[in-house]
């Protein structure tokens, strides 16, 4: 950011933090002759993939490349060689096509077109297998030319019993023969790169798909089309998940805009399809449907219209969630209940997850009893199958039921989706397992494993004992509202589990948990907490959790209970701090500061100090002018020494605490250190009692102007002061006590700079922050009022009135310099920042330009516009340089005394200056 643009950020406020994207770079191509590499990944677990070792010796022969050695003979297909004289030994490799049999002495062995007479040789393999490319064997005396003959393919691989392989493209050369081949070259071979089809997108080597899709691609559907069913259009849809037709209620129903039909895509024996639609009817409310549970023939029909009537949670009050909730709950509980009943009240429970309604006592009632009956239900299931699953956008419900005698431990486990939404495919039950295992290439974002005794001594009988276990992942806490734990942003997932055995001894030994927290853009985890919902104090609870390290990202908690089970954590932003005001900046400022300097001075000499003693008429204007030089240089000084952030966060992230205490807060914000909150106070004050003092004097130059008065009511002065320093600080104090607090500084200022805070979370203008309604609201109407004296004091001026003293008639350049000097001294340029606001382009780019030209500036042009140009000055100056002059003389006589040699020269100089200078 050009720092001649920083009054634009102090009008507008609009820094922000640069999103920050961490990548990983694959290589394109493996050497074959690499060492094994492991890709790993946070919480990715990739199986190593290690390439093949090279041998001392490696050839490679185009296909069609006859190599002969000296002497060679070419002998055409079909044609027998025999080869007479000693008998060769190979030390190790026997090259064994596949397919070819090795025969005893005396028979021909064929390959590929070629006739080989083994008479007389022995070949003796010894355990390897070799898998040349090409492979050349000339025993000592012996000269064997194959014609395009491939002992055995690429890629073919031949395995005697006991044998070693070696890598593809070795040769061997058996002791005593002759290698033709020179030279050695390495086959590299291409890894394609990992292409995410169907919007999947690439995270660490693995695809991350869409709802609809899945594979290690995302080319392999996982929904049911969009169709027509009895009339109702319904759009694709994931399987698990329901459809909501097209069609909606019509206007002047109860339940308008609301669909009229649903249906649930479900996957049988592979074949995938929409179930028949259910059809609502239009005049019905969740309150007719909890009047009516009582009847068992209809809970089919009232689980679909409730489901229903909450597709559209954003539209819920708080009391349809209550009443939603308790319809839920019922239809869970019924013992008549059947799975499609189930499956539509869980749905509704997902779609109410969805809902944003402010808490009440009611409803906290009712969710809360809602999540006992999901943990019952969970456990439940089990018992009318071995494995159960309910999959919803929000919410997953997932049973088993084990024997402990077969099993080490049951692992739980919610795999990453572009959208965050559940989905049957990403959803995993190993029922087996000693310890936590990740599947290769997935990514999970919520995992739990519980481990039962190894039922040795003791516990001998748990053994042999049935477990029924459930699980029941939350999308959000929505049903879990927390007293001590303030959020704002963080998405915190809530996983339950729970179990039930024969055998009361049956009792978890090792509960470990894993959480990956969807940390956001510009920023990073700084700590965590791992709890469980105590229902008797309703909010979360450490007690009997700990929590391990989170050093990859991935949040690990250790308990010793099953319950329903979270990870709260807090994020630090990562602040882009403003750069330092460039050298055009500085420069303006420094000759604003000068010109406010000599125009106080010169204010005061001539205002105040030499007529002490005299009557000093229309003092309230010149006071007025005196305290919009002061507040001004004071802004300035403030803004040019303070207004970059001295007490800046690091950036580096911290080590995690090991203490397991619950966080008051998803966003950790560092103590304030006061120097930047003090900075931002007085720029506030100092700025806004400029613009209140530039209003009173344009108060009191209209009416003098207006009225023809020389001076203004004694009462005037009191009043101007008390107005004018009075007005800045009741402002500046109440934003501060509306918005300050110590350990969260940033309700009050930024970070980035010390200034107004303005953003939301977003990065986005926020009308509730201080920027607006303690800054930009009351200069906007301060402006809006200076502008209105401006036009009237103008009108007055620029007329021709008999009344006025002057004698002259005034020029018009004059009068456009006395309403042009009245516009610098009211503070007009600053509207420029508001058209800043509200343009964009290029528009917006040359009045930025303008409003730093002219702001940086205003000290100076008020020296030049009101100080320089008064004859009072200028004859001030003059005297100064009489002054100057009259001192200059004797130096130069003195000089002119003790050297003689230079006499003549620099008295003839000085009297010719003092002759000019007496001229003039």
């Amino acid at each position: 950011m050009d720092g001649s643009f920083w009054l634009v950020l102090m009008l507008v406020s609009m820094t922000a933090g640069e999103q920050f994207t961490t990548k990983t770079n694959s290589p394109d191509t493996t050497n074959t002759t690499s060492a094994s590499t492991s890709v790993s990944s946070t919480f990715i677990s990739s199986a190593d993939q290690t390439a093949p070792t090279s041998a001392d010796r490696i050839t490679t022969v185009p296909t069609g490349t006859t190599v002969t050695t000296e002497s060679t003979t070419i002998i055409p297909e079909g044609t027998t060689v025999t080869i007479e004289g000693p008998t060769v030994t190979p030390e190790g490799p026997t090259v064994t096509p596949e397919g070819t049999t090795l025969t005893p002495e005396g028979t021909t062995v064929t390959i590929e077109g070629t006739t080989v007479n083994t008479e007389d040789t022995t070949i003796t393999p010894v355990s390897t297998t070799v898998t040349p490319v090409i492979t050349t064997v000339t025993p000592v005396g012996s000269t064997i030319t194959p014609v395009s003959t491939t002992v055995i393919p690429v890629s073919t691989t031949v395995t005697p019993i006991g044998s070693t392989i070696t890598p593809v493209s070795t040769t061997v050369t058996p002791v005593g023969t002759i290698s033709s081949m020179a030279s050695t070259t390495t086959r590299l071979t291409t890894v394609a790169p990992l292409r995410c089809e169907n919007g999947g997108i690439e995270l660490n080597g693995v695809c991350i798909c869409p709802d609809e899709w899945t594979g290690k691609t995302c080319s392999t559907g996982n929904a049911c089309n969009a169709t027509e069913l009895e009339g109702f259009k319904f759009p694709r849809t994931p399987i698990g998940w329901f459809a909501y037709s097209e069609d909606k209620c019509p206007t002047g129903t109860t339940a308008a805009g609301k669909p009229k039909a649903s249906t649930r895509c479900s996957s049988t024996d592979g074949s995938v399809s929409f179930s028949p639609p259910q059809v609502f009817q239009c005049d019905q409310t969740l309150s007719d449907i909890q009047q009516n549970l009582t009847s068992v023939e209809d809970l089919e029909t009232l689980a679909s219209s409730t489901q229903i009537l909450t597709s559209r949670p954003e539209e819920l009050t708080a009391e349809n969630v209550t009443t939603a909730a308790q319809i839920a709950n019922t239809l869970l509980l019924s013992p008549n209940a059947t799975e499609s009943i189930r499956v539509a009240a869980v749905a509704t429970v997902s779609q109410l997850l969805n809902t944003s309604v402010p808490d009440s006592m009611e409803e906290n009632d009712a969710t809360q009893s809602l999540t006992q009956t999901l943990d019952q239900l969970s456990v439940n299931l089990s018992l009318s199958a071995s494995q159960s699953q309910v999959v919803q956008p929000n919410l997953v419900i997932q049973s088993a039921q084990i024997q402990a005698a077969d099993s080490q431990g049951v692992q739980f486990t919610s795999l990453t989706g572009t959208s965050g939404s559940f989905v049957a495919d990403r959803i995993r039950l190993n029922t087996n397992t000693s310890e936590v295992v990740l599947e290769n290439g997935f990514i999970s974002e919520a995992l739990i494993y519980i481990r039962f005794p190894s039922g040795e001594g003791g516990n001998a009988r748990q053994k042999q004992s049935n477990v029924s276990l459930g699980f029941v992942l939350y999308q959000n806490d929505r049903f879990f509202p927390s007293r001590l734990y303030r959020k704002s942003r963080a998405t915190i997932r809530v996983l339950s589990g729970s179990f039930d055995g024969l055998e009361s001894s049956v009792v978890p030994q090792h509960v470990e948990m894993m959480f990956q927290p969807a940390v956001l853009n510009g920023s990073f985890l700084h700590d965590f907490s791992c709890v469980f919902w105590n229902y008797s104090l309703q909010d979360w609870s450490t007690n009997g959790c700990s929590k391990g390290n989170a050093s990859d990202g991935v949040l690990r908690c250790f308990c010793n209970h099953t319950t329903n089970f979270a990870a709260l954590w807090s994020f630090r932003e990562k602040y882009e701090y403003a750069e330092a005001l460039d050298v055009i900046s500085i420069i303006g400022l420094s000759f604003s500061i000068l010109g406010l300097v000599v125009t106080i001075i010169h204010h005061i000499n001539e205002n105040f100090y030499r007529k002490s003693r005299e009557r000093n008429s229309n003092l309230n204007s010149k006071l007025a002018l005196l305290s919009i030089y002061v507040s001004l240089l004071a802004f300035i000084i403030t803004f040019l020494s303070g207004v970059q952030n001295s007490s800046q966060q690091s950036d580096s992230e911290v080590e995690v605490s090991r203490q397991n205490d619950i966080l008051d807060s998803d966003v950790h914000v560092e103590p304030d250190r006061g120097s930047c909150t003090a900075v931002a106070a007085l720029l506030h004050f100092f700025l806004l009692a400029t613009f209140i003092w530039n209003s009173m004097y344009g108060t009191q130059l209209a009416l003098l102007v207006r009225s023809m008065r020389r001076d203004l009511p004694p009462h005037w002065t009191p009043l101007s002061v008390g107005v004018g320093w009075g007005f800045p600080a009741v402002v500046m104090a109440i934003t501060l006590a509306a918005t300050y607090r110590m350990d969260d500084p940033l309700g009050y200022r930024q970070e980035e700079f010390c200034w107004l805070a303005a953003l939301d979370n977003n990065k986005h203008f926020n009308f509730g922050k201080p920027m607006f309604w303690a800054f930009l609201l009351p200069v906007g109407l301060i402006l809006i009022y200076n502008m209105v004296l401006l036009v009237l004091t103008s009108m007055t001026t620029c007329r021709v009135d008999p009344k006025l003293t002057s004698t002259s008639r005034s020029t018009l350049t004059k009068k456009f310099l006395v309403s042009f000097s009245l516009a610098v001294m009211l503070g007009l340029s600053w509207t420029l920042g508001y058209l800043v606001l509200a343009t964009t382009g290029l528009a917006h780019l040359l009045f930025s330009i303008f409003f730093c030209l002219c702001t940086t500036t205003q000290g100076f042009q008020i020296f030049i516009l009101f100080t320089a140009r008064t004859p009072s000055f200028r004859a001030a100056m003059w005297r100064s340089v009489q002054y100057v002059s009259s001192v200059s003389g004797p130096l130069k006589q003195t000089k002119y005394n003790l050297w003689k040699t230079e006499r003549e020269t620099t008295s003839e100089t000085y009297k010719v200056i003092g002759d000019k200078e007496s001229d003039v």
